[in-house]
């Protein structure tokens, strides 16, 4: 069998991705009134279109799910239809999208919340820091304890943005369960203190993100959702006390669905550095039978390794992607880079966001 590079196509689910390149999640803060997409979201997306797969910017499932100015959400009929513009872009620019869906828990504020109530989370913990409100950074604030009998309804919040993603027109979803938001809250013990059916021993913990895995893949189908972790991460204030058995189990309940595929979130030397748990991947790719996708820090170079060494079937690139929306290309034609501009990152308009150049522009390698 010949070693496959990241120009090879794969099959991720039902979608047939022309090469193993995929842009990952990244948060941009350019969503309009109302968390509606704006054209020039779609603008920005379609740019991206020759990656093998699109994921999109995390995406509130419900007002709940919020905590982050100017992201888009897909609970309201508004902003169905602007994702749909987003969609009908990437399709008539040759590409394929998934919706990441969001719920952040605890990582939220008042200010964001139905009727200025308290964010929401397994356990009630504050996450140490601030937030970013409408009002300037304010301190977390220590979250309500969902009760047993609310769970169905978060498992309802999650089918329905899958539902309105499939009216949107999207390829199919991703279940966002890293990065210390909700799903991830309940699945590990640093911030799962419960004594019920959803806490303590990690198959317990890991009950949610099951349950909303099983609504999901009853509206799309398996072959069209994804699933995204981060077996080492502590951003938001996050820690498990063995973090290699609580997502070897959770990968490995997984490989009942036959899901599109599991994207991890893999820990670097400098993530280490600030706390984050060594999961060796290795291991994390043995416990799931289906395609993996691997993201954080690669470059062409480290990529190409990792599909080599088959610990990995696809890499997801951010920043890359944010100053390169030929990316595809430029890799394949070992072109130079163009560098992004981390300033322009979060918020604003055009500048940093659509005004990165292609090759044959003039300005490549700004």
């Amino acid at each position: 069998m010949n070693t496959p590079t990241l120009s090879t196509p794969v099959c991720l689910g039902a979608i047939k991705a022309p090469n193993r390149i995929v842009m990952a999640p990244l948060t941009r803060m350019r969503a309009g009134p109302g968390r509606v997409p704006t054209p020039l979201m779609a603008e920005y997306y379609a740019q991206r279109a020759t990656a093998g797969l699109i994921v999109s910017e995390a995406t509130a499932i419900s007002q709940q799910g919020t905590g982050c100015r100017n992201s888009p959400g897909v609970y309201t009929d508004k902003q169905l239809l602007g994702w749909r513009r987003v969609t009908e872009a990437v399709h008539q620019a040759g590409g394929r999208i998934f919706l990441q869906l969001w719920h952040m828990g605890r990582v939220s504020h008042p200010s964001f919340q139905p009727d200025g109530g308290l964010p929401v989370a397994p356990s009630a913990i504050a996450p140490r820091g601030q937030v970013l409100t409408e009002n300037g950074m304010q301190p977390y604030v220590t979250p309500r304890a969902l009760k047993q009998e609310e769970l169905p309804g978060i498992v309802a919040q999650y089918a329905a943005g899958a539902q309105r993603a499939k009216l949107a027109s999207f390829d199919g979803v991703e279940i966002h369960n890293a990065n210390g938001y909700l799903l991830d809250q309940f699945l590990r013990d640093g911030t799962n203190h419960r004594t019920d059916y959803y806490g303590g021993l990690v198959r317990n913990r890991a009950r949610l993100t099951l349950e909303v895995t099983a609504a999901v893949t009853k509206v799309w189908g398996a072959d069209r959702v994804g699933i995204r972790f981060s077996p080492g991460g502590v951003f938001n204030d996050m820690h498990d006390s063995d973090s290699l058995v609580t997502f070897s189990h959770v990968l490995h309940e997984l490989n009942r669905f036959n899901l599109a595929y599991v994207h991890l979130i893999v820990s670097t030397e400098d993530d280490l550095r600030h706390g984050a748990a060594p999961v060796p991947l290795v291991a994390l790719r043995q416990a799931f039978d289906g395609p993996l996708i691997v993201a954080n820090g690669y470059t062409y170079a480290t990529a190409t390794q990792a599909l080599a060494e088959d610990l990995a079937d696809a890499v997801a690139f951010g920043r890359l992607f944010i100053a390169n929306p030929d990316l595809p290309e430029r890799f394949r034609l070992n072109a130079p880079l163009n560098q992004p501009d981390e300033s322009s990152f979060y918020g604003g308009a055009e500048n940093g966001y659509t005004d990165y150049p292609v090759m044959g522009s003039q300005l490549v390698g700004r």
